[in-house]
């Protein structure tokens, strides 16, 4: 696939975070990157102190770092920076940061070289995913720890996951027939400062978010047919009036998944309940509002993918980037000014400011976690819903045989204790800051963190999900003959192929795994086995 920096699309990053597409630079960006690069060698070579390309680094700035030791500043900074610490991050995320790590330094604002950028480009295509240790990111001055450990690895130093090894970079590079990078005037800091770390961990908990929410929409609909819920509070009419895009969505959503079903029909006379539970009756308001809140995060993430994110920025012939390009215009003319990091008759500048700074993604990291939360918040209130024969009026805890079975008495207990888990775990991260480096970056985003917590509550909804598959199929089971929608009865075979129907008690544990799988795979949804076309108005994109 070729990459147009600042041009990255949705489908690009879902594309290639599925696969392993080799990937290449357009060629049009080279101008740009040329020319900021060309701009930095020019700013070492002269002599007023310039951030990041002769001067020290945070509350060092005002150091003044001799020529002769430029290079080793460089390789000094990366080495000193890496100091994550946790378990290794997964090598599918740390592709994404590969990816957007040379993306948005080819956009022509970093002043690094192209060989550079190549390098982390044959990283991606040759599978040479270093290792990143997951903490030990605030979020600001870039994600400088985690981006030190990518690119360590480039000039021949830390370790890397290749071909199902953990080894040396020295030892990779050499499989790889790959020389050490010598890295040029402000290239570390070029290479560490941004936020590639957040946002791909974001995009990756997006994704499997998607993936989450359309088998929750799924699972709801699923109860209410087992339940035998009315289908009234799905009418258009209701939500058109109150004009929420997610919500009117979500409600076609319901409406074209039980259409049809047999067990709808079987109850449209003679019913006398007035109006069923809010778990069930509200599904379109409070997973319509989750699926806003999904889809402000991709325009987001997706803006913060394609961005520039380091410090100082390289303005090589303009201090107005072409923004509809993404690139610098070579052709408009300098706009003067009297700002000391000016450079050259043509106008070029070094411009220091915060864009390193992952507020944004902090926030909607922090949104995801709580949609992430409400999923399975109401999907659990339903699985409680579904066990209580009051309410249901399916036999108790969804067992022929209530007291000598206890049926999903305590399957419903481990839904609600990862409920619980999760509304802690849902705690917005953006809202702490502790100042680091000597109060000078004494405001920080804590968008690591945000981003990175998102796979524990992931993983916790999907097992609530998954139980409320489970308890809805088994709800099914106890109005046989009658049968659901055709999309339904697909997922009730799917569900049913790893877990067979429970009249007697046995152990859920391997069921609720293995449903859980299809959930995080994305098996159940509109690209999964069940092939759930009528969920394509809740796309994020």
């Amino acid at each position: 696939m070729i990459i147009q920096p600042g041009l990255l699309t949705l489908a690009q990053l879902r594309q290639l975070h599925y696969s392993a597409e080799s990937i290449s630079l357009d060629p049009t960006a080279l101008p740009g990157i040329r020319a900021s690069a060309a701009l930095v060698q020019q700013a070492a070579q002269g002599g007023a102190a310039v951030y990041g390309v002769n001067t020290g680094f945070g509350k060092l700035a005002n150091q003044r770092i001799a020529q002769s030791d430029l290079e080793k500043l460089q390789i000094n900074l990366l080495r000193s920076h890496a100091v994550g610490v946790g378990e290794p991050l997964a090598e599918r995320v740390v592709r994404l940061i590969l990816l957007t790590k040379a993306a948005s330094l080819a956009r022509g604002f970093s002043g690094i070289r192209e060989i550079v950028i190549d390098r982390l480009i044959a990283f991606y295509n040759l599978g040479i995913t270093p290792v990143i240790p997951c903490q030990g990111s605030v979020g600001a001055s870039g994600d400088l720890a985690p981006l030190s450990h990518l690119c360590l690895p480039l000039v021949g130093e830390g370790e890397v996951f290749y071909q199902g090894e953990r080894m040396t970079s020295v030892v990779a590079l050499q499989r790889c027939t790959l020389e050490p990078l010598k890295l040029s005037a402000k290239e570390g800091l070029a290479l560490i400062n941004g936020t590639q770390v957040s946002t791909s961990l974001a995009i990756d908990a997006l994704f499997a978010t998607e993936r989450l929410f359309e088998a929750a929409v799924i699972a709801g609909a699923l109860t209410l047919d087992a339940a035998r819920g009315s289908d009234g509070p799905f009418d258009a009419r209701i939500h058109a009036v109150r004009g929420q895009p997610g919500q009117i969505d979500c409600a076609a959503a319901y409406r074209a998944l039980t259409a049809h079903s047999a067990i709808r029909r079987s109850h449209l006379e003679g019913d006398d309940r007035v109006q069923d539970p809010y778990c069930l009756r509200c599904q379109p308001q409070v997973m319509g509002a989750c699926l806003d809140q999904m889809r402000y995060a991709t325009q987001v993430l997706l803006r913060e993918a394609n961005a520039v994110t380091d410090n100082p920025l390289v303005f090589a012939h303009t201090n107005s980037p072409d923004l509809a390009l993404g690139r610098p215009e070579p052709d408009r003319a300098p706009s003067g000014g009297s700002d000391p990091h000016a450079m050259g008759e043509r106008g070029g500048q070094l411009l220091s400011g915060g864009n390193f700074h992952a507020e944004p993604v902090a926030l909607v990291a922090d949104a995801l976690a709580v949609v992430i939360a409400e999923i399975g918040a109401i999907a659990e209130r339903r699985i409680a819903m579904l066990v209580d024969t009051v309410v249901s009026r399916l036999p108790a805890f969804l067992t022929p045989e209530p007291g000598l079975n206890s049926g999903f008495m305590i399957v419903h207990v481990t839904a609600a204790a990862l409920a619980s888990e999760n509304k802690s775990l849902a705690h917005p991260a953006s809202v702490d800051s502790l100042p680091t480096s000597a109060n000078q970056e004494d405001h920080v985003s804590m968008a690591t963190f945000a981003a990175r917590r998102l796979q524990g509550m992931l993983r916790n909804t999907e097992y609530i999900v998954a139980i409320e598959l489970l308890a809805a199929a088994q709800g099914i089971e106890f109005l046989r003959p009658l049968t659901s929608s055709a999309a339904l009865e697909n997922v009730l075979a799917l569900v049913r192929s790893v877990s067979p129907a429970m009249m007697t008690d046995r152990s859920l544990a391997s069921d609720m795994e293995q449903v859980r799988e299809l959930v995080a795979r994305g098996h159940i949804g509109l690209t999964g086995e069940a092939q759930i076309d009528e969920l394509s108005a809740l796309q994020l994109g």
